[in-house]
């Protein structure tokens, strides 16, 4: 398994070519779609739309959130088609990672003319 850092930046250069091949105006949908394919056809293991349980004291709620992808299970993916990422987008990522106790998280928006400009990489 690639050290967790090596799998981001692995992860972010496919996102760019997807950005590069599809470019901005299309659904989130269709970006995850992509994406996926492209990181499973770079053999990582990609879990789309898993189901995060909310832990509240002893209690699991089932319906909880569900994470946009999840790869090698250990980086978390959420990706957005918006005008502009929100403090909003910033605290989804965060509550994934620490409810899920994941060790990285990506926040990517493909509504850009770059990517690299609607990214955002958060470490616990």
């Amino acid at each position: 398994m690639k050290d967790v850092n090596e799998l981001s930046g692995i992860i972010i250069g496919k996102a760019i070519t997807v950005h590069k091949i599809l470019g901005p105006g299309l659904l989130e949908s269709a970006y995850e779609e992509c994406l996926a394919y492209e990181l499973r056809e770079a053999g990582f293991k990609v879990e789309r739309q898993k189901p995060l349980p909310i832990v509240y004291k002893e209690i699991e709620l089932e319906y909880g959130y569900r994470i946009d992808m999840l790869v090698n299970g250990l980086v978390v993916i959420e990706l957005k088609a918006v005008e502009r990422l929100t403090n909003v987008h910033t605290a989804q990522v965060l509550t994934y990672l620490r409810f899920g106790n994941y060790p990285l998280g990506l926040l990517m928006n493909f509504n850009v003319k770059m990517l690299k400009q609607g990214l955002k990489r958060f470490i616990m």
